[in-house]
């Protein structure tokens, strides 16, 4: 492969020209010190992959949160027309609508701060979290786990589990085209004892609270005016999920062979839009996608349970839904493209969808400001709140960052952890910890990941998503 050539374009820009069997540019969103991190990384190489695929539309994309991953780079964007372009897994990922909710207690931080521990406990211990969790009071038969994959978020509300006011503020409203069909036997069997369980990994439930304002009319609009307290989920299609992907992959590469598509990367296996086997994985994911809707509304209905338990049931009853979002999707969607309307499939890996305000599908809860996005930090330091802008629909397709993006492996993580007491170390900080293990907690060292403010000001900067409030964490419950 040629050299990589990469220019700054501005402050937060910076261009990789096309080249060799590039069939567009790249666009990564960084600023200087972000940019000079990735030097060396594997992950602008896999920008450059992308940019090979059939029926690229735009630049291949990477957001300011980039790190490598399977196939796209996590962080990566990048939209194909419905025509003559492909469908990858790896451009949604395995964690299929791996995403994040956010929900505002009308709850005053002073008060909430003598209870903390018990919280944390009753949080602990209502909500399974790791690899194999499961709930032994939430049992789908096979028709209602088809009844899951068939109508997400919209299944828990109708079990009681929430109120249908929460879908109004659900990315879709909680529910996509999935085809419960198309998942096979396997992805089922992993997915009916996992529903509402965090999962292992980076996911997490978290307690914190509103430390700075930077809008202060948006954020009175979404009720995280100063010191509100707030509940971040983190988590998405369990098991399920990545079955669904590992079903497809096999298919997707014999698909890129025999449809004649030239991959720089075999993780880039693809198939195009409107062939059977792009369909069916299209109708398994979003099926997928369907099942994590349902898992993080279940989940916010045992917080809900939790703050019953621990403070009063009216105080459960007005804990609401801020927003839910996802950030591992590939979605039909139309935008502008050099002056004409096309209809392009966007796959959004590690990467938010940031609609502005007026766009139709955000309805009218939010429709005059924009939707919210939720970008999660790490567990020591800080998380943000932002709105959608034009600038973000008209340069990446309505999309954005999706948290601080990891800058050491876990396995680095773990060393240089190896000597420390970490939950100790929060715990001095204001920061109650509960995970099932060490080995999570030391993976997931703030050090492990960039700063997310610097990641949240290239985007505040750069125009793709407007700051409106900083939280910060006082309780952390892991995977």
């Amino acid at each position: 492969m040629p050299p990589i050539e990469v220019h700054r374009v501005d402050a937060y820009r910076w261009q990789v020209k096309r080249a060799g069997g590039m069939r567009t540019d790249g666009l990564i969103f960084a600023d200087d010190q972000l940019m000079h991190d990735l030097e060396g990384d594997q992950c602008i190489q896999q920008v450059v992959n992308v940019a090979h695929l059939p029926g690229i539309v735009g630049p291949s994309i990477a957001m300011p949160d980039i790190h490598w991953g399977y196939g796209f780079p996590i962080g990566g964007v990048a939209a194909f027309d419905e025509h003559e372009g492909v469908i990858s897994p790896g451009g949604v990922g395995y964690d299929i609508n791996c995403g994040v909710r956010l929900l505002r207690s009308p709850l005053p931080l002073a008060e909430i701060r003598p209870k903390l521990a018990r919280l944390m406990d009753t949080l602990y211990q209502g909500i399974p979290s790791g690899v194999g969790s499961a709930r032994s009071d939430i049992k789908l038969s096979p028709k209602e786990l088809d009844r899951v994959l068939e109508q997400g978020a919209k299944w828990t509300v109708d079990q009681g589990y929430g109120t249908p006011g929460d879908l109004d503020a659900i990315e879709a409203n909680g529910t996509l085209p999935g085809e419960p069909d198309r998942v096979s036997p396997r992805a089922k069997e992993r997915g009916r004892s996992q529903l509402g369980t965090v999962g292992s990994g980076n996911h997490f439930v978290e307690v914190g609270y509103v430390a700075e304002v930077f809008d202060e009319s948006i954020a009175a609009r979404l009720g995280l005016g100063p010191e509100t307290v707030t509940f971040f989920i983190h988590s998405g299609s369990r098991g399920l999920g990545y079955q669904v992907c590992d079903d497809h992959l096999d298919v997707m590469v014999r698909a890129a062979a025999r449809y004649g598509i030239d991959l720089p990367d075999k993780q880039l296996c693809c198939a195009p839009l409107p062939s059977p086997e792009a369909k069916a994985y299209f109708g398994a994911m979003n099926a997928a996608a369907n099942y994590a809707f349902a898992n993080r509304q279940l989940m916010a209905h045992y917080v809900r349970k939790a703050i019953s338990t621990v403070f009063a049931r009216d105080i459960a009853d007005r804990t609401t839904l801020v927003y839910d979002v996802a950030h591992n999707i590939a979605k039909f969607e139309t935008h502008e493209v050099a002056g004409r309307t096309r209809r392009v499939c966007v796959h959004r890996k590690g990467a938010t969808r940031a609609f502005p305000p007026g766009h139709p599908e955000l309805g009218d809860r939010y429709r005059d400001i924009g939707q919210p996005v939720l970008i999660p930090g790490d567990m020591g330091r800080y998380s943000f709140v932002l709105v959608g802008t034009e600038g973000a629909f008209a340069e990446t397709f309505g999309s954005t960052c999706h948290g601080a993006g990891r800058r050491m492996s876990r396995h680095q993580a773990k060393k240089l952890a190896r000597s420390r007491n970490v939950p100790k170390e929060l715990e001095e900080r204001g920061i109650l910890i509960r995970a099932a293990s060490r080995r999570t907690v030391d993976e997931e060292i703030p050090e492990a990941y960039k700063d997310v403010c610097q990641v949240v000001d290239v985007v505040h900067g750069a125009g793709i998503g407007k700051k409106v409030v900083k939280l910060v964490p006082i309780g952390v419950l892991k995977g």
